[in-house]
């Protein structure tokens, strides 16, 4: 290959990246407005739903949303102070070392706001044009819960 010549699959990559960039930042904006989230402390309430109990061991919760220790860490303390109000840590009794954050009512009626919130924000970008054909049939594929 010529050093010139483009690379069509880093091209490609790239665009892919590009356009999830601009869709984070959409739904960045979208859930600061309404209820007030940004995008990974929605990606924590969505993950601990997810879960029977509402509630994940930090690190599991961390791998999850993909932040270092440090990072969620701030993240789950600004989300259980009185502001916020939508998570709540408690130590795991098996293991003392462990430790439980846990969903709050409040965080879950926050949940269900930023869910209407984001499901608008993607149906939107679903119906606009410029969307590559490939990734609004990705978005839309059936049993997808848009």
């Amino acid at each position: 290959m010529h050093p010139n010549e483009p690379n069509g699959l880093l091209n490609n990559w790239l665009e892919l990246a590009n356009i999830q960039a601009g869709i984070n930042a959409r739904l960045e904006r979208a859930l600061e407005e309404e209820p007030g989230l940004s995008l990974n402390e929605f990606y924590v309430l969505h993950f601990l739903s997810l879960n029977e109990k509402k509630k994940l061991r930090l690190q599991q919760l961390q791998e999850r949303v993909g932040l270092s220790q440090s990072a969620m860490s701030r993240l789950v303390v600004r989300m259980e102070a009185p502001k916020c109000g939508a998570l709540r840590r408690h130590m795991c009794e098996d293991d003392r070392r462990g430790v439980y954050t846990e969903m709050t009512e409040l965080g879950a009626d926050k949940l269900e706001r930023a869910r209407r919130t984001v499901d608008a924000v993607l149906r939107s970008l679903v119906e606009q044009e410029g969307l590559p054909d490939e990734l609004r049939t990705f978005l839309l594929r059936a049993g997808s819960p848009l």
